[in-house]
């Protein structure tokens, strides 16, 4: 008889299969008094040695599977195995107790996974259960075992009461349909990499985890967020044909790769590509993309204690140009301050800060950080086709101040022999005065990217961050629809391209739109790229242009 497990969805997808319950091996830790102390830690030392080497091959694995930024939990996990009060509890508890080093550890991973567990920060209750997958490494490495792998014949549904990010790499991926666990969090390393393997994955879900279940066919639907144990004819029916679908788009979006993002009537439209950091990249090359529309550079600021120096910029931009291998990488310049703030930068506190100092104002108003970005991007570009937009603008007095400064820092370069290559400016339309004078700021910049966001927020006078306004909100006001298409043929006719790098970029319910309207680039999050190309490829722009310009506007 049907069973359904309701639970949260981590990665969507439909996956049809028998189950295989994964029970994780129990390290059972008995205390035994020991003669040998020193010994006793040396033994501890040896097998802490041997799970850094295993997590490093488990770094390598997951470098290649799923990219720099989900490997990196294994040089978490590796630098935890090196900290010094996680060692000095073991060793202490060895030495006084004149204790088995799996006592040590085991009491030592309970001791640490509670205070960890009992903080307020997320990030930190994370923490709790590495601190429990590193032990049980250890743990292993003592007995002289390998961690546990999920060996499976055939195909299967995971399921477990959680799963920690060393065992999820280990999946073979062809052997495994989708994964569900009773716990976890969206924001575990298990989830993210979840996600970027690709497989279907429910978390929280309220299951048996019992021979009831064990071997049964399932229906994982990531969609809906659950799980059907023994489906009825009529829901595989359903799940199959849904499952089908998905093929079908998925093996579609494969045959766009490597084409043109060109309309059946020939106007072109570049796909681009949002990105945070470096260790986006492998998922920008994967989808396609055909440039990066959006360089947010400002986490680089926010991932760091303080100032981050010319050199450490220089290196990250440069990474990006020679992996881009000549496609065009919009980096936009620091966006702190509103809801991006770093500590380190001291700014008082603001009534209002979505209106107050942030983005282009702190870099006018503290030059000395500006030009340090502006050098590092512009020593950057010798090694690949960089271009660089400044957010928040709202005058042409301030397009030509920075480009003062930019004069400044080129002449900079050139006196210490520093090579640099040409670099496109452009700007950020993203406040109703940027937008309304766009044909004077058309004037003074070789291009326009929208950034919808904020446009939205500030022409409805609506706080995007809250939740009670969420029903007053409409992104697809005529009000912005108005003033993107205002702004696109203002920089059309100062012969100057204008793209879209906000949410609305990758809004396909606006894509026919936007090219009715001549926008000539669209930068989206990695994923999006491909649907929208397909969107783009099966449109004839000419043919409904006047009628779409007329129903939305």
């Amino acid at each position: 008889m049907m069973k359904t497990y309701k639970g949260k969805s981590v990665f969507n997808g439909i996956a049809i299969g028998k189950i295989c319950v994964y029970k994780k091996d129990e390290q059972q830790v008995k205390r035994s008094k020991i003669m040998d102390v020193e010994g006793e830690i040396q033994r501890f030392h040896k097998a802490r040695e041997t799970a850094i080497e295993q997590l490093q091959g488990l770094y390598e694995k997951a470098l290649t599977e799923v990219g720099e930024a989900n490997a990196a939990i294994f040089e978490i996990h590796q630098m935890m195995l090196e900290d010094e009060d996680y060692l000095e509890s073991i060793e202490n508890i060895i030495r006084t107790q004149e204790v088995n080093a799996e006592y040590a550890v085991a009491a030592t991973s309970d001791n640490f996974s509670a205070m960890f567990a009992a903080m307020d920060d997320d990030y930190m209750r994370e923490r709790a259960a590495d601190v429990k997958d590193i032990s049980e490494r250890v743990l292993a490495a003592l007995k002289g075992e390998d961690k546990s792998k999920i060996l499976t014949e055939e195909p299967v549904i995971i399921v477990a009461d959680d799963l920690a990010p060393s065992q999820t790499v280990q999946l073979d991926k062809d052997k495994v349909l989708s994964f569900v666990t009773v716990h976890g969090s969206v924001n575990s390393h298990t989830a993210i990499l979840a996600r970027t393997m690709s497989i279907p994955a429910l978390i929280g879900t309220d299951l048996p985890l019992d021979d009831t279940i064990d071997g049964k066919m399932a229906v994982v639907d990531g969609n809906q967020g659950c799980i059907y144990v023994e489906p009825d004819e009529e829901t595989m029916k359903l799940m199959e044909g849904k499952l089908a679908e998905e093929k079908e788009k998925r093996e579609l979006l494969l045959t766009l790769k490597g084409k043109e993002s060109v309309t059946l009537d020939n106007q072109k439209v570049l796909t681009y590509a949002n990105i945070g950091n470096s260790r986006d990249l492998a998922m920008v090359l994967q989808n396609d993309a055909e440039g990066i529309g959006l360089f947010r550079s400002e986490f680089i600021y926010l991932e760091s204690d303080t100032y981050p120096t010319e050199e450490e910029q220089f290196k990250i931009y440069k990474t990006v140009a020679e992996t881009m291998a000549g496609k065009r990488v919009i980096i936009r310049t620091l966006d702190i301050g509103a809801d991006k703030q770093a500590d380190y930068f001291q700014l008082a506190k603001e009534e209002n800060p979505a209106m107050g100092l942030r983005a282009i104002r702190i870099c006018l108003t503290r030059p000395e950080i500006f030009k340090t970005q502006l050098r590092a991007i512009f020593r950057a570009s010798a090694y690949g086709r960089l271009a660089v937009m400044y957010p928040m603008i709202t005058s042409v007095a301030e397009v030509r101040r920075i480009k003062e400064i930019v004069e400044e820092v080129k002449r900079e370069l050139q006196q210490e022999n520093l090579a640099f290559g040409e670099i496109e400016q452009g700007i950020m339309i993203e406040t109703p005065a940027a937008a309304i004078i766009s044909d004077l700021l058309a004037k003074e910049v070789d291009f326009f990217s929208i950034g919808t966001n904020d446009l939205t927020q500030y022409l409805l006078a609506i706080d995007r961050q809250n939740e009670e306004l969420d029903s007053f909100y409409d992104a697809h006001h005529t009000a912005v629809l108005r003033m993107i298409y205002q702004t696109v043929q203002n920089a059309h006719k100062e012969n100057i391209w204008c793209g879209i790098c906000g949410e609305l970029g990758g809004d396909t319910e606006l894509t026919r739109l936007f090219l009715a309207m001549g926008v000539d680039e669209l930068s989206v999050s990695p994923g999006k790229v491909l649907p929208l190309r397909k969107i783009i490829r099966e449109t004839r722009v000419e043919e409904d242009r006047e009628k779409l310009l007329q129903t939305f506007l």
